[in-house]
């Protein structure tokens, strides 16, 4: 088996790659059998949840995530800020991302936790870090915040949508930030057999507010995916002051998920 660091420095395999669309599909059709699953966890207690759609992708590709969030009892809000193309969208200094979630904490002042889907995860990772009172937790799907930016089967198109190369200064630095361990709990939930990211790169750092959750599945798929979508409820139900590591324990749960918490 490929160590983590090996697995972090080379791109998925093609066969992964080619197959994301009908995977993704696949699991878009399995929500309605997952839907009772889904209902079952614990009520939210109504605080700001903040999704941030991935590389290109807009509003409109976490709508079903976020519609499920307000369902559970989450004050569930879009990005605003149209399709994610990088410093583009939200400013070299992310300054309009920052604008967004200060705007958010300020109608009624309780801490957003914030779900990032790819390069929304690892936005989240960095802006989060400047606005540690505003935040109460952070979690990234299939979000690629270590390794090499190259490793990545959308870094040409990154850079042509981008205008920004993605090993130059501000992009690295970037991802240094972004790969340590943040001040508040954080979650990585990734999929072994993600065709667009390596998986190792998604993983995160241990500490005692971090987790990681494995999942079956695509990379297109990630917002759409019930055991992704069932993670995050239950990640999001953590006491704000008694925040617990994901509890795979029971059948289901141990088939559904393949790994969690860290080696």
């Amino acid at each position: 088996m490929a160590t983590a660091a090996a697995t972090c420095s080379k791109p998925p395999s093609a066969i992964l790659a080619l197959t994301e669309l009908p995977r993704a599909l696949l699991e878009f059709g399995l929500l309605p059998m997952a839907a009772p699953a889904l209902a079952s966890l614990p009520r939210g207690d109504g605080h700001p949840v903040l999704v941030i759609p991935g590389f290109n992708a807009s509003d409109r590709s976490t709508r079903i995530l976020r519609f499920y969030l307000r369902h559970m009892g989450y004050e569930a809000h879009s990005w605003d800020l149209g399709r994610n193309r990088g410093p583009r969208s939200i400013g070299d200094a992310g300054e309009k991302l920052i604008e967004r979630i200060e705007t958010i904490y300020a109608r009624d002042s309780r801490r957003i936790s914030i779900v990032g889907w790819s390069l929304g995860g690892i936005m989240a990772r960095v802006i989060s870090r400047r606005l540690p009172d505003k935040v109460r937790q952070v979690i990234t799907l299939g979000a690629p915040f270590a390794g090499t930016p190259r490793a990545t089967r959308v870094w040409r198109l990154y850079e042509y949508l981008s205008g920004h190369q993605i090993d130059d200064e501000r992009a690295l630095s970037y991802l240094s930030e972004g790969e340590m361990p943040l001040p508040f709990p954080s979650t990585a939930i990734w999929s072994r057999d993600d065709g667009i990211v390596p998986w190792a790169s998604c993983v995160e750092p241990h500490c005692d507010t971090s987790d990681n959750i494995e999942v079956f599945g695509s990379h297109f798929g990630l917002p759409i995916n019930a055991a992704v979508m069932y993670a995050i409820a239950d990640r999001l139900a953590q006491p704000e002051d008694a925040w617990k590591p994901f509890d795979r324990r029971g059948l289901w749960r141990a088939m559904a998920y393949p790994s969690a918490g860290h080696a």
